[in-house]
């Protein structure tokens, strides 16, 4: 039971229940109590010193009696000084307090924010987690989170008008559509993340939606084609799991899990920190969502925070294109005050977003839990700023309509977009891991290259996709010159990354065959040759489960960028 439920905290910051214990360095959940009781039967007698203060007479150890000619109060020590320890024991040097052992973290932003609390405070886990409201979103998602894996969460923001001061947002009477979208993608080795938002007016195909009512049955909403993406969700009784559906029948991505937020979050998180920094080219002044803000860099927070992030009439062509790209530079400023030392040593800071990201947050049941959704922002924590990409599906306008209003997915740039988050390639430059990556390939690609028509080499499936080794080899054939390939099948092993294993006198034909593929160094196996179907030595090349597909090279570096707009979390942006 949360301190709230007893009775004795009405009206209390639960950040004011966190008390420094000197003893052990950690915050402590203290929740007031009455006035402890004696353990001494009967009434007390008390001595008298001059000017009549009463005291509390000095006692013999063990006895509950007075003793003659004790009752010479002890020296007085100075206001706010320890008090003395017993006699016979030494005293203890308080912990320097750990402020960085902080008991929550807070990650992302509006939805993104995830929320991880000490395991000591039980109780105040149990409150939080009665915070967080959840959805069974059934076979949409994922039942559980793992944390050896990439995962992808779709962040949903609606335009319901739930909440005090709403009433002048959104459509009057909506029941709730899926207004901001953004798939975020953290790749398996929490180098980088990806921030795709989804156009609200991206029309696509709905398809149909089981969804799990109040009383437990389950009932099937049907899809319906050509609709704007924002009525895959509250349409017809749509659930969140439905716009999780719909993101994978568009991108061929399918998110493991969702969190939704209204407008209270942008006004509850903002104001938990203070205020985030924001900045425009030129001055704002906008009738419709009332933003006023001058040129330059400003802080908002609360009311002025979800003006910031609604207007649209202000920056570039005044549409929802142009109004993603201003919410995810709001993002990227929220999650750099998150992750500000300003805001992380700061236990009353932090319990106050613990509240607001908890009370703003709808789940899936496979994250539901306070512990679980700290698991999920410790692995969020990992990601460095610069490497979180913010990005946006590209799209061209509808070539159905004449007054432009919504927009189709682009075919000619999408597709390379999605097979990047679908492959779990950074959309940004890892330094750290393309240092050991020019090295290796310093070492082992130094040197003259073989004609492509002089390559052998047998491909083997060592965990790619059924009908990989063959649609690689009538890529090399066919595309790249290397006639002298063959398919060899299975390799009857698993195995993560794709790799060439090459005899000393191959290495000359591996360097071709490493530029030809994109293989970074530590793809390179010197080792021995087999002999092929024709008993001639060969090079054995076994595409993993990091092979991307036919003729798509297979290292982030020399893979070919597509052309989107995109941004990093730790950039500061105008918009304009």
């Amino acid at each position: 039971m949360d301190a709230q439920g007893r009775g004795r905290a009405d009206d209390i910051d639960p950040a004011d229940q966190w008390v420094l214990n000197p003893n052990t360095g950690d915050y402590e959940l203290r929740l007031q109590s009455s006035a402890p009781q004696s353990t001494v039967p009967g009434p007390r007698r008390t001595a008298t010193r001059a000017g009549g203060a009463a005291t509390r007479p000095r006692t013999a150890p063990g006895r509950d009696r007075e003793v003659p000619g004790t009752d010479v109060p002890g020296p007085r020590r100075r206001r706010g000084a320890p008090e003395e320890p017993p006699p016979g024991r030494r005293r203890t040097k308080p912990k320097k307090s750990r402020a960085k052992k902080i008991l929550l973290w807070t990650g992302g932003g509006m939805a993104l924010v995830l929320v991880g609390v000490s395991a000591a405070a039980y109780a105040y886990i149990k409150h939080l987690e009665g915070n967080v409201a959840t959805t069974d979103v059934g076979s949409a998602g994922a039942s559980s989170f793992s944390k050896d894996e990439a995962f992808n969460i779709l962040i949903i923001g609606t335009d319901k008008r739930t909440g005090a001061g709403n009433e002048g947002y959104g459509d009057k009477g909506s029941v709730g559509h899926a207004d901001t979208n953004i798939l975020l993608h953290v790749s398996k080795d929490r180098t980088n993340a990806t921030a795709m938002s989804i156009p609200r007016d991206l029309m696509v195909d709905i398809p149909d939606c089981p969804t799990k009512q109040e009383d437990g049955v389950e009932k099937i909403v049907p899809g319906t084609l050509n609709q704007r993406f924002n009525t895959s969700l509250g349409q017809g009784g749509r659930n969140a799991g439905c716009t999780m559906r719909t993101v994978e029948a568009v991108t061929g991505i399918k998110p493991d899990h969702f969190m939704m937020a209204d407008f209270n979050a942008v006004k509850t998180l903002t104001t938990a920190v203070d205020g985030v920094e924001v900045c425009v080219e030129k001055a704002v002044d906008d009738k419709e969502s009332k933003l006023k803000l001058p040129a330059g860099t400003s802080k908002v927070e609360g009311e002025q925070a979800l003006a910031f992030v609604r207007t649209r009439h202000s920056f570039g062509n005044q549409g929802d294109l142009d109004r993603i790209k201003v919410q995810q530079q709001f993002l990227g400023s929220l999650m750099r005050k998150m992750a500000s030392s300003d805001t992380l040593t700061s236990p009353s800071k932090l319990l106050k977003l613990a509240e607001a990201a908890t009370k703003a947050l709808t789940v899936d049941t496979g994250i539901g839990k306070v512990s679980t959704l700290k698991d999920v922002a410790l692995e969020l924590k990992k990601v460095p700023p610069k490497n979180i990409s913010f990005t946006t599906v590209p799209v061209v306008d509808n070539p159905a309509e004449k007054v432009k209003a919504t927009v189709v997915v682009d075919e000619s740039r999408a597709p390379q977009v999605f097979q990047m988050i679908k492959s779990d390639t950074s959309f940004t430059a890892v330094k750290k891991k393309e240092a050991k990556e020019k090295a290796a390939v310093a070492a082992r690609l130094k040197g003259t290259k073989a004609a492509a028509s002089e390559v052998r080499v047998q491909i083997l499936n060592g965990g790619a996709p059924a009908g990989s080794a063959q649609a690689q080899l009538n890529w090399l054939q066919l595309e790249a010159g290397v006639s002298k390939s063959e398919n060899a099948g299975n390799s009857g092993d698993t195995q993560a990354k794709t790799t060439l294993e090459y005899a000393p006198d191959q290495a000359d034909q591996a360097r071709r065959l490493a530029d030809i593929m994109g293989l970074n160094g530590s793809a390179m196996k010197p080792g021995k040759s087999v002999t092929n179907s024709q008993g001639l030595p060969t090079m054995t090349l076994t595409l993993g489960e990091d092979f991307k597909g036919a003729g798509v090279k297979l290292n982030s570096a020399s893979a070919a960028t597509p052309d989107v707009e995109k941004s990093t979390a730790d950039k500061v942006q105008c918009a304009s």
